[in-house]
């Protein structure tokens, strides 16, 4: 094939993936909910922990305080900036202590705003009471809150709407100055935002961090105050911002890094550019498959499933190092595709495993690197060798590797020392100090020491719930936990005023349950009985005796409404602050109570057990949940490595070269495992789903030693097939294994020592002895 058809080939290989980009992006749906990495429920507590997580009032707060300047001049970018995000569809409450929040109350809900206030509890609308709260408007409207209240009067003389705004704002609110929540010290200003995004997502969280601070730098204009920003979104986006400026330079580093090592070991500048096509080829495949059986592209599965390149990279390389001048790169892929195809088939199917394990991120973490294997395979074997120049020279005649390979035969072949080997890396692994396994979820994206500070405090300014523990009330319906939970309420109370913890949050503050708002109504006074009271009150009052109509009418709609129920709040900020305590699934329901400042553990616990409640611990919660998962994952490793083991059996099949292949790899994992240990590292799902990416490493490397016989020319083109391999993959994950991200350097850490151990032992195991074929 002539040099220009080779280019002209070449050409069309990268319009047939811009192509394929191109048709790809617009399926492609990337998400970061890591739900999705976990399995299903299996209890009530997990289940509550993962829409908690999601859906939770306290995953979707954002803390917000404004720092830096006068008092007055932060309460009024505090009323600016609130007003900003009320306005943002991003956002569903956003709240500061401002007064002007009563707005939110809709109109259609005002008529009944007795059957949702407790003023009904404690007293009736009598002349006597109907007196007192006729004087008090009196001097009301002579203070500076006059405004606010002259609009209120006619329809509601007791100011039930504004007892229903101040419903709204957290249960355990901070004081106020220039009518906004300030700090104990006066010297920030205090804001509380929940986002419609999700907690664990990061896209919705990001959009909504960058809306705070678009809004926040147009509210500051020239001032020199400074934001604030906290809570889990913030934390995400903080943590996803320093991932991607780590991938970054990583990805740079490496790029360059395996181009250069490519130009060294070949002396050729054609070489890299050969080898990106199957690895593009792979990661458009992995994406389009991914793409075309799920929903959504996980974050992860992108990010781990580009680690690929680990692996795809060595495909290219064996056909670039096994080339012989006057050998046509097409015979030469056909030789080497037996052992290619052995490792290729044997890794899919320890990747098939994860099917099973019964968790959507591993099905596509699966799906993406089958697909991305079997398409770098498959290119390498049948359209790379189209595009290859002939070899102009054998890397067989390499003084070089000649050298070295001398000194590798004449090292001795281990045999009783692979087993001591063995017994001391188990001996490492099961007596090493410290706990195997890493249970926390938090320890997967750690928040840095001084942003955790920044939240405890901001949390205890603002009086936002804890993020671990929560009350529960299970019902049969959202009826029944609303009435369980008002049942609850006296035992908290006491624990406030005992200060066994700071204040709580329920649903039932909001949205009372059917039975007490029926009792409610039975406390208001008929139409005739109401204007006698206003009347009499009315004797000495310097209102006019027709003030009061509305108050009247209003009260006899509320007598003979029906009460209100959850769907009735719909498009509310009522609804909003309900939605997140008060969860239904089919013929259950689950109230929250969400709890802030918690000191006296035991003695909240005691007082829920004793009124039919749950505290849940969520990081136990989380932490069985961990365990579960692992236990499918271990499962799954188990299951492919027999199906591993299998393949290359059925490949191979003379049981002295499957133990020459599966020995290494084996012994290999042991030796991940025992260092791993000895650094006082605990395990997590990563560093499993890694040391399958290793496994696969080893597999090949031992493959490719005992695919070259013993013909020592074979042995020297595979032995540079192999460092280069060896060394660009641990190029890769060196760098890898340098991140501050627990993920990325759990994977890197894991296939790093990989990749030597495996390349070693194969060296020592794997290859046959030399007959000089020269």
């Amino acid at each position: 094939m002539s040099p220009r058809l080779r280019i002209a080939l070449a050409l069309l290989w990268l319009v047939l993936l811009a192509l394929a980009a191109w048709a790809i992006a617009p399926r492609l749906q990337l998400t970061g909910d890591l739900r999705k990495f976990m399995p299903d429920a299996r209890t009530s507590e997990q289940k509550l922990l993962l829409d908690e997580l999601g859906e939770g009032p306290g995953s979707r707060l954002l803390l917000i305080a404004l720092s830096d300047g006068d008092a007055k001049i932060l309460a009024e970018q505090s009323v600016a900036l609130r007003e900003a995000l009320t306005r943002d569809g991003k956002f569903t409450l956003v709240a500061n202590g401002d007064e002007a929040s009563l707005d939110a109350i809709p109109e259609r809900l005002r008529p009944y705003r007795y059957l949702l206030s407790p003023t009904l509890d404690t007293q009736r609308f009598d002349a006597a009471t109907l007196r007192d709260e006729l004087e008090q408007r009196v001097q009301d409207l002579g203070s500076p809150a006059g405004g606010l209240v002259e609009p209120l009067l006619p329809s509601d003389p007791t100011l039930e709407t504004l007892k229903i705004a101040d419903a709204l704002q957290p249960a355990n609110a901070p004081q106020r100055l220039y009518g906004v929540w300030f700090d104990r010290a006066g010297q920030r200003a205090l804001l509380l935002a929940q986002t419609h995004a999700a907690g664990f997502d990061p896209t919705g969280q990001q959009l909504a961090v960058d809306a705070i601070r678009e809004a926040f730098a147009k509210v500051r204009g020239q001032a020199e105050t400074s934001l604030t920003l906290s809570g889990p979104g913030a934390f995400s986006v903080e943590i996803g911002g320093r991932t991607q400026a780590e991938a970054q330079w990583i990805g740079s580093f490496d790029t360059i890094g395996l181009i250069l090592l490519l130009i060294i070991a070949y002396r050729s500048w054609k070489i890299p550019v050969l080898g990106v096509l199957p690895l593009a080829s792979a990661g458009l495949a992995g994406l389009a498959t991914v793409a075309l059986l799920f929903d959504g592209v996980h974050g992860i599965t992108v990010a781990f499933g580009f680690t690929l390149i680990g692996v795809v990279q060595d495909y290219p390389i064996h056909l670039f190092s096994h080339q012989r001048p006057g050998e046509s790169p097409v015979h030469n892929a056909r030789a080497l595709w037996p052992t290619l195809a052995t490792g290729v088939v044997s890794t899919c199917i320890a990747y098939l495993t994860f099917f099973f394990a019964g968790v959507d991120g591993l099905n596509q973490l699966a799906a993406f690197t089958i697909a991305g294997l079997a398409t770098a395979a498959l290119t390498t074997r049948f359209l790379l060798p189209y595009l290859i120049d002939p070899a102009p020279r054998d890397l067989a005649d390499s003084r070089f590797l000649a050298k070295v390979w001398n000194r590798i035969e004449r090292a001795p072949r281990p045999r009783w020392a692979l087993a001591v080997f063995a017994l001391l890396a188990l001996a490492a692994i099961a007596l090493a100090p410290g706990a195997f396994w890493q249970n926390d979820l938090a320890k997967l994206t750690p928040v840095p020491p001084d942003a955790l500070a920044r939240d405890a405090d901001l949390r205890a300014e603002l009086g936002a719930p804890d993020v671990r523990y929560v009350l529960t009330v299970q019902g049969r319906d959202a009826e029944a936990v609303l009435a369980a939970s008002e049942r609850l309420r006296p035992a908290l109370d006491r624990l406030v005023a005992n200060k066994a913890l700071s204040g709580y949050d329920m649903a039932a503050r909001l949205l009372p349950s059917a039975a007490l708002q029926r009792a409610r109504q039975q406390r208001l006074p008929k139409t005739a009985a109401l204007r006698a009271a206003l009347g009499s009150a009315l004797a000495d009052s310097p209102f006019r005796a027709d003030a009061f109509d509305d108050f009247v009418d209003d009260v006899a709609k509320s007598r003979r409404a029906p009460p209100l129920l959850r769907r009735d709040l719909e498009g509310t900020p009522l609804a909003t602050s309900v939605s997140g305590l008060l969860i239904e699934s089919g013929d259950h329901a689950t109230a929250l109570v969400s709890l802030s400042g918690l000191r006296d553990l035991p003695a909240v616990a005691r007082a829920a057990g004793t009124h039919g409640a749950q505290l849940l611990d969520m990081k136990a919660a989380s932490e069985s949940l961990v365990i579960a998962y692992r236990g499918r994952v271990l499962a799954a490793l188990g299951v492919a490595a027999l199906l591993l083991a299998v393949a290359v059996w059925v490949a191979l099949r003379t049981p002295r070269r499957v133990v020459r292949v599966l020995l290494p790899m084996a012994l290999t994992t042991l030796a991940i495992l025992a260092i791993l240990r000895l650094c006082g590292v605990e395990l997590t799902l990563f560093h499993l789903v890694a040391l399958i990416l290793a496994a696969g490493l080893g597999l090949d490397y031992a493959l490719f030693f005992d695919h070259a016989g013993e013909d020592r020319n074979d042995q020297l083109r595979t032995l540079h097939a192999l460092i280069v391999c060896s060394l660009t993959t641990l190029l890769v994950f060196a760098m890898l294994a340098l991140s501050s991200i627990p993920v990325l350097r759990a994977i890197g850490t894991t296939v790093a020592i990989g990749v030597f151990g495996n390349f070693v032992l194969a060296l020592l195991v794997s290859r046959q002895p030399v007959t000089d074929a020269r």
